[in-house]
């Protein structure tokens, strides 16, 4: 056995191993930058003790070694930093020590560790750091670290004594989520939790193995995880969450996920969350005063929230966490983060007589099927005429046409119903739904100008991306910010007339923008040749098209990857040359069919015509590594008729 199995077994026993003189021993032996090429630092060992009592507080001893391996690794570690909860969590920097590399022991004064607001934006909920400054580390220096917490992540509400408050919100049950993958390498890295053995845990590890074991000690059950010798794999572009595809523990003693259904609906009513006031039922029956059908109902109430609460999360007291604030406080307020804006719009459906609930999800990560708490955005659900339940988001669809942003397709949910739910997974949404239709008509003169004009239509996720030029602007600046699109791409460009509706009037119809445009030098035209590129085909309105932001230049995928959202483009422009051409030479765009995307259409000639026709199809958000070859390709055909000039011969 070697040493730093022997103090790591030392560790998880609770006996203390702070001045052992193996750690030195250890330290000169884990090797230097030479052996981590790319690496700042080197976490020889990271050991997490977890003491679980009956009522599902949880005490925390933290442990960790980490030496410092360049320049970088030094100024990351000048302070240790831990951020926390205070309404739910407490946390001390109980001891730690640096080790020089030239012997000597600088033990630091834990009696200086400071205690700051955490740095926010747009949610300020009193998180906290404790915080001790390190000072000047020298590559070859380590740092070790004691920690201990006791509670848990999320505040629900305040009541009973001091340590009650550390108690998870669904009580006397206990979870965590542990990451076996590192930014920078590890040597070990340990997990163990001892359990009352009354308590059953289910536990998967995702993505990798994990050694594990478990005894009996006493009343309780120990539960040890261990991992050796690893570090994060190299990130792909455009992956997914590194949480879905490298190694993670998964931690729960809650039964399923319908009881944690059942109690997150529970713990908002007891609450009386989504009760209503006489000013939240008048404001209701105003909104729908022109309502015909329940979707006119359901659509009105949706879009009045998501424009009308402004997001901006501040500490409200209590409701915060997995209790959603009272309806009649946001009304109040005309402010809130997710569960704010998702509980204002319950408390709204139910004035108007619709059942409706809330639900959790995960924005930008997978939800795994052991039941531990993996979520970090609320939403809402209503119960429509047709006796199936549809998820609303009055925070990600602010000014966007649907009720349910696509850019949360293929994410998993739960719902918070009495009779409760199973962890259920957003469908995918058809492109057809998310279309970009740019159309162009434009002739070329002798002198290489263009002159024409283009019709850009859109819908769904594609029309958000560009309204959003509008509505995230002054008025005073909407030509500017539309002008600047085509600038972008053709600084020479004039825009002689726009016409693009009113972009505040969403609900009415879908995005619609015309441009009559003139372009100065915009062709090489010669007595010989003509060189340009179709002008409808150039990038422009790139905004709506976040595939071209891919690398195309990986062959292959090891792992999922994710675009925005699925959608349809088509981009067609006819253009009139100043005489009859053959043709020199045209970009090569072959047909593409996969389950990922797919393309057809390329530009002909055709006398003094030519004509630039291309439909692309992406199919979904999250795709599957096997995806990638339709998806590249798809990218690429487009690129080359936006990149690669066409050649054409004037006929004599």
């Amino acid at each position: 056995m070697n040493k730093l199995t022997v103090i790591l077994a030392m560790i998880l026993s609770g006996i203390s191993v702070w001045a052992n003189p193996d750690i030195k021993e250890m330290i000169t032996k884990s090797g230097d930058a030479k052996d981590y090429p790319g690496k700042s630092e080197l976490i020889i060992f990271d050991s997490t003790r977890v003491d679980v009592q009956e009522t599902g507080l949880s005490y925390v001893f933290m442990h960790k070694l980490v030496k410092i391996l360049t320049a970088e690794g030094a100024k990351n570690n000048a302070i240790i930093k831990i951020g926390y909860d205070p309404l739910s969590a407490y946390v001390e920097i109980r001891g730690a020590r640096i080790y020089h590399k030239n012997g000597e022991i600088t033990e630091l004064d834990t009696s200086a560790v400071l205690d700051y607001p955490a740095p926010a934006r747009a949610i300020y909920w009193g998180a906290s750091e404790k915080m001790i400054e390190v000072g000047r580390l020298e590559p070859g220096d380590a740092i070790e670290v004691y920690l201990f917490r006791k509670g848990f992540t999320y505040a629900l509400l305040l009541d009973g004594s001091d340590d009650d408050k550390y108690i998870p919100p669904m009580r006397g049950h206990f979870y965590d989520i542990v990451e076996f993958w590192s930014q920078e390498p590890v040597m070990e890295k340990v997990y163990q939790t001892k359990i009352p053995k009354d308590k059953l845990l289910q536990y998967e590890v995702y993505s990798g193995e994990v050694r594990s074991s478990v005894w009996q000690s006493g009343d309780k059950m120990v539960y040890t995880f261990t991992k050796s010798d690893f570090s994060v794999p190299k990130r792909e572009p455009n992956m997914v969450a590194g949480s879905d595809e490298f190694t993670k523990l998964l931690l729960s003693t809650s039964p399923d996920w319908y009881a944690k259904s059942v109690w997150f609906y529970g713990v908002n009513e007891d609450f009386g969350s989504f009760e209503s006031t006489p000013e939240i039922d008048k404001k209701v029956v105003e909104i729908l005063k022109d309502a015909k059908t329940e979707m006119d109902s359901v659509s009105l109430l949706t879009h009045w929230v998501a424009d009308n609460i402004r997001y901006s999360g501040i500490s409200m007291g209590e409701g915060e966490g997995y209790t959603l604030h009272k309806g009649s406080m946001t009304f109040s307020d005309r402010c809130g983060v997710c569960k704010d804006k998702a509980g204002m719009l319950i408390t709204m459906l139910r004035a108007a007589g619709f059942e409706s609930y809330a639900a959790m999800t995960m924005a930008g990560s997978r939800i795994d099927y052991i039941p531990a708490d993996q979520f970090n955005h609320s939403i809402t659900v209503v119960k429509l005429s047709d006796g199936k339940y549809h998820l609303l988001d009055p925070t990600w669809v602010p000014f966007v046409r649907e009720l349910w942003s696509s850019l949360e397709q293929q994410q998993n949910y739960l719902m918070g119903l009495p009779e409760g739910a199973d962890l259920s997974i957003t469908p995918i949404s058809d492109p057809n739904n998310h279309y970009l239709k740019i159309n162009g008509t434009s002739e070329i003169k002798k002198d290489g100008t263009l002159e024409g004009e283009i019709t850009i239509d859109a819908e769904g996720q594609s029309d958000a991306a560009i309204r959003r030029m509008f509505t995230g602007n002054y008025i005073s600046q909407w030509e500017n910010a539309l002008e600047h699109e085509l600038i972008s791409v053709h600084p020479h460009a004039i825009i002689v007339k726009m016409d693009f509706g009113e972009p505040y009037d969403y609900l009415s119809a879908p995005l619609s923008i015309n441009i009559k445009f003139r372009i100065p030098d915009y062709a090489i035209v010669t007595d010989k040749e003509i060189i340009f590129v179709p002008m409808a085909g150039t990038e422009i309105f790139k905004r709506a098209m976040s595939h071209l932001y891919l690398d195309t230049a990986l062959d292959e995928r090891k792992y999922e990857f994710r675009d925005r959202c699925s959608r349809l483009v088509e981009l067609n422009e006819e253009v009139s040359l100043p005489e009859p051409v053959s043709v020199a030479y045209l970009p090569s765009t072959p047909m593409v069919s996969g389950e990922g995307a797919s393309f057809k259409g390329g530009i002909s000639v055709e006398g003094n015509k030519l004509t630039m026709g291309q439909i692309l199809k992406f199919n979904k958000r999250i795709y599957e590594p096997e995806d990638w070859g339709s998806v590249k390709s798809t990218v690429e055909n487009q690129k080359k008729i936006a990149e690669e000039p066409v050649i054409l011969k004037i006929k004599k």
